[in-house]
């Protein structure tokens, strides 16, 4: 049976899937309406489709790390009880697994690459949703490679709300490079090093600084040194390799790494949520929530 553009909307409304997945289901079986439905129900693509402009802000970060590639990725839900979830830390543990054999390009491309068991990641993550009744959505990923010189360190705190995954190269003691991670985790730097801050950003801080001085009532001809100081300590607040490391504030994280024969060539921190607009449902709603399901 030939499938119209008018049976396509009227599937898409009843479902609120979308319309290349009700186009297929509609061809999958010959036109029939029920069936198409069953058909979406059964993928689990209907359920997700009504959940699409749902906030998911909560979630887990997850890494793994295989020989000299690596992979950090963070995958969200809507509330911190499915984050908690064994089933949702085998799911994210089983996709990050996934990209860093698939490599893809982009979530996109992640999203639309298949897994081993035969099923895009989409459709895992679909399956997923209809499973546990709330948005799930694979929201960044970041791939890493070394030689066999170098050593991933990674951390997971809070069992995964912040991840970190350090590269240090020259060296390869891994303990080393975990410790970085926690500091990072802690520490929150921006940049491995103050040589990757931008000269604009730079130029803009120490003109507050300067004007700070200034409206101190500094003399001007010591403004400039104060100023230099100052800068001093907002390099140390951004930068991870002078900052003051968290198990031994006596050295910086660059000396301490040094003094494991190595340097900090990288880092990646993920905290679940960052930048996004979370949901302000209080404990006992999310409660009933869960119970109601």
């Amino acid at each position: 049976m030939a499938v119209t553009a008018k049976m396509v909307k009227e599937l898409r409304d009843q479902t609120g899937a979308g319309m290349m997945d009700c186009k297929k289901a509609l061809t999958e079986n010959d036109g029939d309406m029920d069936k198409a439905i069953d058909w979406l129900r059964e993928k689990g693509i209907s359920k997700a489709a009504k959940k699409a402009d749902r906030v998911a802000a909560e979630g887990l970060a997850a890494i793994v790390v295989e020989g000299n590639k690596a992979v950090i990725a963070e995958i969200n839900s809507e509330t911190d009880f499915v984050a908690k979830n064994d089933n949702f830390k085998v799911l994210i543990n089983d996709i990050a697994s996934h990209i860093l054999k698939s490599n893809p390009e982009s979530v996109e491309a992640a999203l639309e690459s298949k897994m081993e068991n035969g099923q895009t990641v989409t459709e895992f993550l679909n399956n997923a949703i209809a499973k546990i009744g709330e948005k799930i959505s694979l929201r960044r990923f970041q791939i890493v490679e070394k030689t066999d010189a170098d050593a991933f360190g990674s951390y997971l705190h809070m069992g995964g709300r912040i991840g970190v995954l350090t590269l240090l190269e020259g060296t390869t003691d891994e303990e080393a490079a975990k410790d970085v991670a926690m500091h990072a985790a802690a520490v929150n730097p921006r940049f491995v090093s103050r040589d990757e801050i931008p000269a604009e950003e730079i130029e803009r801080e120490r003109e507050v600084l300067k004007q700070q001085a200034l409206n101190e009532g500094k003399p001007e001809n010591i403004v400039e040194k104060m100023v230099e100081g100052r800068l001093n300590k907002f390099f140390e607040e951004i930068s991870l390799v002078d900052q003051a490391f968290v198990k031994d504030t006596d050295q910086k994280v660059g000396k301490y790494v040094q003094s494991k024969g190595g340097s900090v060539k990288g880092f990646i921190r993920y905290e679940v949520g960052e930048g996004m607009e979370k949901r302000e449902d209080n404990f006992a709603e999310e409660v009933m929530s869960q119970v109601k399901k």
